[in-house]
């Protein structure tokens, strides 16, 4: 925790940030979703129950850093079958590759409160280059003390760049899983020290 004399907010560019420091992703208080299509018709949501991030918040905010790591076997969605499927060897083989994980290489632009980041995202072994979409949120401090900031983000994947290739062919046309993935993130973090 911060003491109150100290200054843990700052004026940038008209937004009011938090000042350097590092920040974990609060688990109380998070979400790591995506959206599928399903037969071509309608959307699958689910989420990754377990993922943990560092935020390093940089003097200069363009260059600050994040680092996240998703178990994969925590998937859900809300269905029994589905997420057993999904953690076997046809999608993400959780035995052998036990998490997604993610690394900031850089941040691209500002817009407002509008950020695109730029990173890594490895699944399945595979990495490629991702850009998210980054809103923050504001800045705050909890009741019980702790200095935090809100944030949302989100991407769109070709699951098959990561080798995640499964798929039946439907008899109307078309095919049983969408190949492009939205992924979609809420989250807070929470200063340390």
């Amino acid at each position: 925790m911060t003491s109150s004399t100290e200054a843990t907010t700052r004026d940038w560019e008209g937004l009011t940030i938090p000042t350097p420091g590092t920040y974990l992703l609060d688990a109380a208080h998070k979400r790591v979703g995506f959206v599928a299509r399903h037969m071509m018709v309608s959307k699958v949501r689910g989420e990754f129950a377990d993922a943990t991030a560092t935020i390093t918040v940089a003097d200069d905010p363009m260059q600050s850093t994040v680092t996240a790591s998703i178990q994969a076997a925590s998937i859900n969605t809300a269905q029994a079958d589905r997420d057993a499927h999904l953690r076997s060897p046809e999608f993400l083989d959780v035995e052998q590759y036990p998490t997604l994980e993610f690394r900031s290489t850089g941040v691209k632009s500002r817009e407002g409160s509008e950020f695109v980041l730029l990173g890594e995202l490895t699944i399945k072994g595979v990495t490629r280059q991702v850009e998210l979409e980054v809103e923050f949120e504001g800045v705050g401090r909890s009741p019980f003390g702790q200095d935090i900031f809100g944030f949302s983000a989100s991407t769109e994947i070709d699951r098959e760049d990561f080798g995640l290739t499964w798929n039946v062919a439907l008899e109307t046309g078309g095919v049983l899983v969408g190949r492009k993935i939205k992924i979609e993130i809420e989250g807070e973090g929470i200063r340390q020290g």
